[in-house]
Order: structure tokens, then C-alpha cells, then sequence
């Protein structure tokens, strides 16, 4: 039988990251052996999301970081007791999964595109899934 649900664990080491897992997805795509579907990668935390962005310039993370919290900064206003109401908004903005195509045995991505597990309320151990369905 193909095994095609795979769920990863990573230590994020900063309050707020972007990190490429693009070879998690690699790896998950040959140990099922699927040539042709779509790939699901999913987050199951409400502070954390998923997303598809540039992978040459790190500066990119960079404004990502910048513009989000300029965007959704930590207000004290916020009556959320966890005090990480800015991680929620920032999370539900970016989404917690992201689809895509697979074609004979690759992803399909752009020349510069990446996929990122997004972290917004660190440093923490993080889970995320990723499911292949053959098509």
C-alpha cells in the first residue's frame, strides 16, 4: 500500500520565521512514490500558517517579517490572554495550507518559488502534514 499522509516535526527558533521545507516535501513525494496528483501541506496550529513565496532573496522573509508586523503588531489592546493575538491574525491572513500540483514525479513551482512554514508565536516544536493524492 502507498503511504501518502506524512506528518513533520520542527523546532522553530525564533518568534516569528519562515521556514523553507521544501526538501520535507521532496521526501514525502518519492517515499510515496506518486508521479502525478496534488500535494496538500497542512498546519494545525492557529499561530503558524503555510506558504508559497520567493526562495532567492532572503531579504524577501525579511519585508515578509516587516510588513506583517507593521501590518498586525502586538497591540496592548488586544484582550486575548496569551498575549499572541498578533500570531492568530498574522496566521489567518497567510493560511494554514497550501496545494500543489505534482507532474511526473516533481512539484510544480516556480523558478523562484519555495514553500514556507510560516511561525508567529515562537520559538516552539511545530507539527505539519503533508497528503498526496494520486490523480
Amino acid at each position: 500500500m502507498t503511504k501518502t499522509l506524512f506528518s513533520y516535526q520542527i523546532r522553530t527558533h525564533e518568534k516569528q520565521a519562515f521556514i523553507n521545507i521544501d526538501h520535507f516535501l521532496n521526501e514525502a513525494l518519492r517515499e510515496s512514490g506518486i508521479k502525478d496528483g496534488i500535494m496538500i501541506v497542512y498546519c494545525p496550529h492557529t499561530t503558524a500558517a503555510i506558504t508559497i513565496n520567493e526562495n532567492a532573496d532572503p531579504d524577501v522573509r525579511k519585508d515578509l517579517k516587516l510588513g506583517l508586523n507593521k501590518t498586525f503588531p502586538n497591540d496592548p489592546e488586544y484582550v486575548h490572554m496569551e498575549g499572541n493575538s498578533d500570531g492568530h491574525m498574522k496566521s489567518s491572513v497567510i493560511g494554514a495550507s497550501e496545494t500543489l500540483i505534482i507532474a511526473d514525479g516533481s512539484l510544480i513551482l516556480g523558478t523562484w518559488q519555495s514553500v514556507y512554514f510560516c511561525e508567529f508565536d515562537g520559538p516552539r516544536t511545530r507539527r505539519f502534514y503533508v497528503k498526496i493524492i494520486p490523480g
